[in-house]
């Protein structure tokens, strides 16, 4: 009788498991967009537009007021230097009052303020805003600061210096003024990047704002005038 061998087979693969993919992820592609780039990318232009709104406002105001480009050197030296000292004067405002949140509809109260200015001839506008800004520092002095004696002081030096620039430089003649009043404004925007970085006195949208305004203004004077 012959014997009957039996091989035994190994049993395949039949009881591994199975491989499958986990949830959220597909062959070939990664989440977010088909490309495998972050969905937020088409986001970015108007996410940095958000961002810097106030330097965008900036660019098409100075766009805007120099676009024409057709006035004389003694109108424009005239119209930067008569609006250089409101800068000063609405950080010595906002500082009194000791509240960031107010600057803008201070803002608009001052350009107002020029406005009702200009349309009189009894007092010229400069030297009324310069008037206001040595009243305010006045008021300051008694009744004392939300900021301290330190800051107070920087304030008042900044408003004697502007406005000191702008009246000088409107007294001279134009081809000098032009310097005098430029470099008001190319300040005073370092001013404001300095107060920006800082995070004091005025709302930084405001510091951010008047900074690049302020520069882009100097720079007209300088070299596009």
């Amino acid at each position: 009788m012959t014997a009957t061998h039996i091989t035994a087979v190994p049993q395949a693969t039949v009881d591994a498991p199975a491989y499958a993919p986990t949830s959220g992820t597909t062959s070939g592609t990664t989440s977010g967009t088909a490309s495998g780039l972050p969905a937020s990318n088409g986001r970015r232009p108007v996410e940095m537009l958000r961002r810097r709104w106030p330097t965008a406002l900036a660019v098409a105001l100075v766009i805007l007021t120099t676009a024409d480009g057709s006035g004389e050197l003694a109108d424009s030296v005239g119209a930067f230097g008569d609006a250089l000292p409101l800068l000063p004067l609405l950080y010595v405002i906002i500082h009194q009052l000791g509240k960031p949140r107010v600057t803008w509809p201070v803002l608009g109260a001052g350009v107002a303020a020029m406005v009702a200015l200009r349309a009189q001839d009894v007092v010229s506008q400069p030297v009324a805003l310069v008037a206001i800004a040595l009243a305010v520092l006045v008021w300051g002095a008694v009744r004392g600061t939300p900021h301290g004696g330190a800051t107070f002081g920087v304030q008042a030096a900044g408003a004697f210096a502007f406005g000191a620039l702008a009246l000088v430089g409107l007294a001279v003649d134009p081809d000098l003024g032009r310097y005098l009043v430029a470099a008001g404004w190319f300040f005073h925007g370092v001013w404001d990047f300095v107060h920006l970085k800082l995070d004091k006195v005025v709302a930084r949208s405001f510091a951010e704002w008047c900074g690049v305004v302020d520069v882009l203004i100097a720079v007209h004077l300088l070299f596009l005038l």
